[in-house]
């Protein structure tokens, strides 16, 4: 082939910094590019010899080589896949935005539907320029009498192409680093990307460094290749060692047989998996393969709860491990990681299009090769296709979840703990997965059993209720009543719930005396997921367990007016708040001397405050104010009401509202200093 000289099909002069800047969010990403050509070129290689158009020789091994030279600054790739003719790499490497790729499946779809080329876009080679001032390809296609070419650009818009010398079929990309980019060409940066980016392409992925020193192995000469370089054969002799047998006499007894090994060249070792666990089949797949790929890819060693693997070909293929990870605390991160693949290779982390938000807080792999992918891989085509995924997944979980429970409620308990933020949040965010989910979210009570949201509102209706309800049944046969009255609205049940089990433990005593249950509801996530519940269905309200004193926890009869009047004025007046509520009841618990209570309205309203951070404005403009309950039954509470001019009762009557208000919530640093003063003075008092 003559010498030739052109110029790129383009069709502005700026495309070069264009193509540099703009291309990629990320520089790093070049070598995904240039490991996934490789990879087509691989695939269309082995097409060609399904099809009978090609055969490939016996020794023939798919590979892509990464070879680093950090004195010269280069970069290699090389493939043994299709390679390209002078003509094709006119065609496909200087028309930009040509895709090779297209052609290649236009070209044979009638004659394979296994398809599985990775390439779209024909861009990807160009990203090649974001990081080198120079690029060349040596290139030798498969066709019978095709001559080698040697293809070199120095990022401006001009390329020069002429014969090469590359002798074995496929492609090597040599790029020539800039100044800034001559990390690449380190060995450990390069192997820090390619297992980012390339950790599960379907072609073996080999890095080395050019000009390194050579490295050995030994391994038994029955595990010999036929491709291993043998350096020697080495021989071991038996092992033995004198021991005293049965009848304490000595004897030489052989430990460890004569072995032969070899000494060979180290065999390279691959740096992507070609067959993930997420491309087989579920019933091919073991409890601890999941395991084991759950921590190889998301370096995470505690086992997760479990996992759900997608396995979808129509209408659209999709395949994917979605893992519900074990949160310890309340402290640990919930913020998962989804990676979304396109055949095997890697486009980015947690793309919302894909993935529903609420899964996000998940861990797992998605690959979907119909993805709608824009020209650098890295974002997607918001398109109703997009969602359609995003609701098949959605589903996929909703039924993993709901069969579950039905089937095996013992292990949906077990797990319940850990997987609730997850589901509370779904059914926040997303409608459909609510309405699926709403008849299996648990809510544990106080004595650790769970509860549906059925049996919650069953154990919460008042017996007046109850009877209703058997009235209005009852009433569906005579319809004499008025109809005014079959519009009268039912009162809303409340399902009281805990917060803090330790701090509010004497409210749930006094909750256990008098028979009645709450539901613990701890987490983040349960005040967002109360009002959505709220919301959902009118009939029902949630009341935190201090938010107000029920009757099962009163006696009948109310407490001494005048007694009330005293001990409101005392305690204002100790306490120096002439705003403090004061509430004076004759509760059954004897041993209860007082106790907060804040309206589940204004707890509310302080918490938005938080969460909006207002923390300069007053709860109190939105009645945000506790109210003191004092047990008019305590003897302490008798004494300081009977003996308000007593030295001790001032001492008394802040002792008193410190402990309620301890039970309810925090004390500030400067509040608990003075309680702790306090209690140690009034111990010197008993010993006086």
């Amino acid at each position: 082939m003559a010498e030739k000289h052109g110029s790129l099909s383009i069709n502005s002069e700026n495309i070069f910094p264009i193509i540099k800047k703009w291309l990629y969010s990320d520089h790093d990403i070049f070598v995904r590019e240039m490991v996934s050509n490789g990879c087509d070129a691989i695939t269309k290689l082995k097409k060609l010899d399904v099809m009978g158009e090609y055969t490939l020789p016996d020794d023939y091994k798919a590979k892509v080589e990464v070879i680093v030279n950090p004195e010269e600054k280069t970069l290699k790739f090389i493939d043994t896949g299709i390679g390209m003719t002078a003509d094709e790499v006119e065609e496909y490497i200087t028309q930009i935005a040509f895709s090779g790729a297209t052609e290649f499946l236009e070209k044979y779809k009638d004659k394979t539907t296994d398809d599985q080329i990775i390439g779209h876009f024909g861009l990807g080679f160009y990203s090649a320029f974001m990081v080198a001032d120079e690029v060349h390809i040596d290139t030798l296609s498969y066709k019978e009498g095709a001559a080698p070419v040697h293809w070199t650009c120095d990022g401006g818009t001009e390329y020069d192409m002429q014969d090469g010398n590359k002798t074995t079929v496929g492609t090597e990309i040599t790029l020539f680093l800039n100044e800034d980019s001559v990390e690449f060409s380190n060995e450990y940066r390069m192997r820090e990307v390619i297992e980012k980016y390339c950790s599960f392409m379907p072609v073996n992925i080999y890095l080395s460094k050019e000009n390194a020193e050579q490295e050995y192995e030994t391994i038994e000469e029955s595990e010999l290749r036929e491709d291993d370089v043998v350096v020697e054969h080495i021989h071991e002799e038996a092992k033995t060692e004198e021991k005293e047998n049965e009848n304490g006499e000595k004897e030489i007894v052989e430990i460890s047989p004569a072995k032969d090994k070899v000494k060979i060249n180290k065999r390279p070792v691959s740096l992507s998996t070609p067959a993930p666990l997420w491309m087989k089949h579920p019933n091919d797949c073991t409890d601890e393969e999941y395991k084991e790929f759950y921590r190889k890819v998301f370096m995470d060693y505690k086992e997760p709860l479990f996992w759900i693997h997608l396995n979808m070909d129509y209408p659209f293929n999709l395949k994917g491990i979605l893992y519900f990870p074990k949160i310890n605390t309340e402290y640990d991160s919930i913020e998962g990681t989804i990676k979304l693949y396109n055949n095997q290779v890697f486009i980015a982390d947690n793309i919302k299009e894909v993935i529903p938000e609420f899964l996000l807080l998940l861990k797992g792999v998605i690959d979907c090769p119909d993805l709608p992918l824009n020209v650098s891989r890295s974002a997607l085509q918001n398109d109703g296709f997009v969602q359609k995924i995003s609701e098949y997944i959605t589903k996929k979980v909703a039924d993993k979840l709901t069969g579950m429970c039905k089937t095996d409620r013992e292990a949906y308990e077990k797990y319940w703990d850990d997987i609730s933020p997850f589901i509370k949040y779904g059914c926040i965010k997303d409608t459909k997965f609510a309405d699926k989910m709403n008849d299996y979210i648990l809510f544990k009570n106080i004595d650790g059993k769970y509860l549906t949201l059925k049996d919650c509102i069953e154990e919460n209706k008042k017996p007046e209720d109850t009877a209703e309800e058997a009235e209005k049944t009852e009433g569906e046969e005579n319809k004499d009543t008025d109809a005014s009255d079959d519009k009268k609205e039912p009162e809303k049940t409340t399902i009281f719930y805990v917060t803090d089990e330790v701090q509010q433990g004497q409210y749930i005593n006094m909750f256990r005396e008098a028979g009645k249950d709450a539901v613990i509801m701890k987490h983040n996530i349960d005040t967002p997921f109360i009002s959505h519940l709220e919301q959902k269905d009118e009939h029902i309200q949630f009341k935190r367990i201090d938010a107000d004193l029920t009757e099962e926890l009163r006696e009948d009869s109310e407490a001494d007016e005048e007694m009330g009047k005293t001990l409101t004025e005392l305690f204002r007046t100790s306490l120096k708040n002439d705003k403090l509520e004061v509430r004076v009841e004759k509760l059954k618990n004897e041993k209860v001397a007082a106790m907060m209570t804040l309206s589940e309205e204004s707890r509310r309203m302080q918490e938005m405050m938080k969460m909006y951070n207002m923390y300069g404005m007053d709860p109190g403009m939105f009645g945000g104010q506790e109210t003191l309950v004092l047990n008019a039954k305590h003897p302490l509470v008798q004494f300081v009401a009977d003996n308000k001019e007593d030295s001790k009762a001032p001492l008394i009557c802040e002792q008193l509202y410190d402990l309620a208000m301890l039970s309810h919530k925090q004390l500030s640093p400067e509040e608990m200093t003075r309680f702790v003063q306090r209690s140690n003075e009034i111990l010197m008092m008993l010993t006086k």
